[in-house]
C-alpha cells in the first residue's frame, strides 16, 4: 500500500532530517513508529501524509508516486489517510458532533447524507452522549477520542496517530488503543507515534524505531 524507497529529507542546505529510509506498510498493518525527541517522527507522519515532499528518494502512495502525483489531485488522495493530532485541534465553539462532521461540511454535503454516520461512529467511540458537548467541557480522553472519530470520517484505508494517548491517563490510553486495534481489525492499517513503551509492550506488534533520522523496522 504504502513504499518508501531510499527516502531522505532536509530543510534548505541543513543536514538531513531523514536519511536512506526503505520500508513498506502494507495494507491492512498495525504498527508502532517511536524513537527518542526530535528522532523525525513528526516529519516521517507528514511525509505519510503527503504534505511533505521528499529531497531524495521515492515514495508510492496507494500504487502511485507521490512526486508525479498533480497538486490538484492531492487533496482527494489524502482523504485516504486519517491523522489524529496531540493536541486534538478540535474547535471550541463547535460541539462535539460538529467537530466530526467538519471534513463533510467543509465539503459542502448536506447534514442529511451524513448525521447518521456521524452519530454511529460517536457511539462507536463511546461519546454518543456527549454529541451537543463544546470541547471545552470534554476530558483529554473524550477530546481524542472526538478527534480520532473525526479521521475516521473519510474512511481512511490508513490512520496516523501522533502521539494520541500523551495526555491521558494509562486507563484511558488502554481505551484508546483498544479503539486503535478494533479499527485494524475492521482493515484499517494504523501508524501510532508513541514514547509509551508500557502502551506498546500491551501489543504484539510490528516496531519502526527512528534513531537520528534512520529507521530500522521490528516485525
Amino acid at each position: 500500500m504504502i513504499h518508501f524507497e531510499n527516502v531522505g529529507l532536509r530543510y534548505g542546505m541543513g543536514p538531513e532530517i531523514l536519511r536512506d529510509m526503505t520500508f513498506d506498510i502494507p495494507k491492512g498493518s498495525f504498527q508502532f513508529l517511536t524513537g527518542p525527541s526530535g528522532a523525525g517522527k513528526t516529519t516521517l507522519l507528514r511525509l505519510l501524509l503527503m504534505s511533505l515532499q521528499p529531497t531524495r528518494g521515492h515514495i508510492r502512495m496507494f500504487s502511485r508516486d507521490v512526486a508525479r502525483i498533480p497538486r490538484s489531485e492531492l487533496p482527494l488522495l489524502r482523504r485516504r489517510v486519517g491523522i489524529v493530532f496531540q493536541d486534538f485541534r478540535l474547535l471550541d465553539h463547535l460541539t462535539t458532533y460538529e467537530n466530526v462532521a467538519l471534513p463533510l461540511r467543509v465539503r459542502g454535503k448536506d447534514e442529511s447524507a451524513y448525521r447518521n454516520d456521524v452519530i454511529e461512529l460517536l457511539k462507536w467511540v463511546g461519546l454518543g452522549e456527549r454529541m451537543n458537548v463544546l470541547p471545552p467541557i470534554l476530558s483529554g480522553g473524550e477530546k481524542q477520542r472526538a478527534a480520532i472519530a473525526r479521521a475516521l470520517m473519510d474512511q481512511p484505508e490508513i490512520l496516523l496517530a501522533d502521539e494520541p494517548t500523551g495526555n491521558v491517563d494509562p486507563p484511558m490510553a488502554k481505551r484508546l488503543l483498544n479503539l486503535f486495534l478494533e479499527l485494524n481489525r475492521l482493515g484499517t492499517a494504523v501508524v501510532i507515534a508513541t514514547h509509551d513503551f508500557a502502551l506498546m509492550d500491551q501489543v504484539n506488534a510490528r516496531r519502526m524505531i527512528l534513531t537520528e533520522g534512520r529507521l530500522d523496522v521490528y516485525e
